[in-house]
């Protein structure tokens, strides 16, 4: 069977640089019987104390034909982030035990002009395959410690977009850390590529530009569905007075759009998702009405998925009325034309 490493070639018997936790508890789970106790978890959102568990009944050892845990660390950052980190940087320095890096640069639709688009069935296959990702394996999708939640839900709506039966986000890395939970650095395990199965695409959970497009126009409209729009982006790019990271792309917002900026779901301190009932207050006092259709936007449909991890946590909204816009503001701004009065932005 075909191997692959996610960094650089390391034999398979080697050990990581530096481990810290007790590893070999995980290394002896894996030699458990088959039908060793699994752990399910019971909500879409999972804590440090919860993965930590499951991962010692249920570890992502090669040599179990069983269904695993298996954490994925989607770490990413902005293009102008100050410091100039990356996603596989922050992975290097400090990640949950064997744990798999998702490039969300990479698994995307390279053909489209615009970022983090939606990859092919194909290629996500393929992508899940070599990250040796089974069909039947729990993802646990986490951010880097330093952002605590931010790409993870992205990377996590993806999933579940192809249909990968479970996946959950963790709640989140930067507690794990906290909570004194087991840790590695340096280079990372060899993996074993496989065959994951072709999956269907759900595109009811997509919102294309033409959706997002008739949405606007029809806003105000007598006899109009009342479909909403969030946008995730900060306050002063939705209002037009901060520039978009991007540069030559308008800032400004959709006619209608309703502005939550993604961090006011996270708790300031530790940067996890705030309690259901929070929520449901930022939700309620937004105007944001959970009896009608909504699409949740952003800059390049990154944390317009934390909106809408925020909002299925809230349990704001059935799942089925409820969609990302793929391309977001990136593909909007580049999109309409200035004629057509489809940027909107605050007068000061």
């Amino acid at each position: 069977m075909a191997i692959l490493t996610l960094l650089r070639p390391l034999r398979v018997s080697s050990l990581p640089q530096q481990t810290t936790g007790h590893l070999s508890r995980g290394l002896t789970s894996a030699l458990k019987p088959a039908g060793a106790a699994r752990r399910s978890f019971t909500s879409y959102l999972v804590s440090p104390t919860e993965l930590s568990d499951a991962l010692k009944k249920a570890p992502p050892s090669p040599i179990s034909s069983e269904p695993r845990v298996i954490p994925l660390c989607a770490s990413w950052f902005m293009p102008n982030d100050p410091e100039g980190r990356t996603g596989i940087q922050v992975f290097r320095e400090l990640r949950i035990p064997k744990a798999r890096f998702f490039n969300l640069d990479k698994v995307i639709d390279k053909r489209s002009p615009y970022p983090h688009m939606l990859p092919s069935a194909t290629k996500f296959a393929e992508s899940m395959g070599a990250l040796g990702i089974r069909r039947e394996d729990t993802v646990v999708v986490y951010d880097s410690r330093e952002l605590g939640i931010f790409s993870a839900p992205r990377v996590a709506w993806t999933l579940k977009v192809f249909g990968h039966p479970k996946v959950h986000v963790l709640n989140n890395f930067k507690l794990w850390v906290d909570q004194g939970l087991p840790t590695e650095t340096g280079n990372v395990w060899t993996v074993e590529c496989g065959m994951y199965p072709l999956p269907e695409t759900d595109e009811n959970k997509v919102a294309s530009y033409e959706d997002v497009r008739q949405v606007a126009e029809d806003w105000n409209k007598e006899g109009a569905e009342g479909v909403q729009i969030l946008d995730a982006r900060s306050h002063g790019r939705w209002t037009g007075e901060a520039p978009e990271p991007r540069e030559g792309l308008s800032s400004g917002h959709m006619p209608g759009s309703i502005n939550i900026p993604f961090d006011t779901v996270l708790d300031p301190v530790t940067k996890a998702f705030l309690p259901a009932e929070k929520l449901k207050e930022i939700f309620t006092k937004a105007g944001v009405d959970p009896e009608k259709p909504i699409i949740s936007s952003c800059g390049t449909g990154v944390t317009a998925c934390v909106l809408e991890t925020a909002l299925n946590e809230a349990g704001f909204g059935s799942p089925e009325s409820r969609k990302v816009y793929d391309g977001s503001w990136t593909e909007w701004a580049q999109r309409v034309k200035p004629a057509e009065s489809l940027i909107v932005k605050e007068e000061k």
